[in-house]
């Protein structure tokens, strides 16, 4: 759950972690929220130009292109975090610097369609390995060295479910500012 904001830097409110395990059907809705994320993405920037791709969601934020590419580089992480969480008691996960990596050249270069092409496979990927797991994997930790914090994955789940929205909310509140359609 969020708490809706003027913020636009966070347009659907901060990510409100569970301190308990999610039920079964917290999870379902959970996972439902990643299978649909990467059609949803897909289907809000359909159309836009490359000037609408460049514009920033906010003063001084990313641009659309740039939040399209950040979105599979973000979930890729998470997916080996939850395969790492899988596979190893407790093991502290590599941070990255998401801001030097929107700035990288392939930002610039490359078709967002390949990175919708690519959230599109991973989150196939990442569904398949959530749906799969049993009740005390859930329970499963990793810690971050950045935050100082261990996340379970019923929290991480609920984490990256926020992350998909809070960047579906920038493109739709850029939309919605601008009057570019709908």
């Amino acid at each position: 759950m969020e708490t809706p904001t003027p913020d636009l830097r966070y347009p659907v409110g901060h990510p409100v972690l569970p301190d308990e395990s999610l039920n079964r059907g917290a999870r379902t809705a959970y996972m439902a929220q990643i299978a649909t994320l990467p059609d949803q993405v897909r289907a809000a920037v359909a159309g836009f130009s490359p000037e609408q791709l460049d514009t920033p969601y906010r003063p001084g934020g990313w641009t659309v292109r740039q939040v399209l590419h950040h979105l599979p580089d973000s979930h890729l992480n998470a997916y080996t975090r939850f395969r790492l969480a899988l596979t190893e008691d407790n093991p502290t996960i590599r941070p990255y610097d998401e801001a030097a990596w929107a700035e990288l050249p392939d930002v610039a270069t490359t078709p967002p369609a390949v990175s919708l092409a690519l959230l599109e496979a991973l989150h196939i990927r990442w569904v398949k390995l959530l749906r799969g797991l049993e009740e005390v994997q859930w329970q499963r930790t990793f810690f971050h060295p950045e935050t100082k914090r261990t996340f379970t994955l019923d929290q991480a789940l609920v984490l990256y479910a926020w992350h998909g929205r809070h960047h579906l909310a920038h493109i739709a509140e850029l939309v919605r500012r601008e009057g570019w359609r709908k």
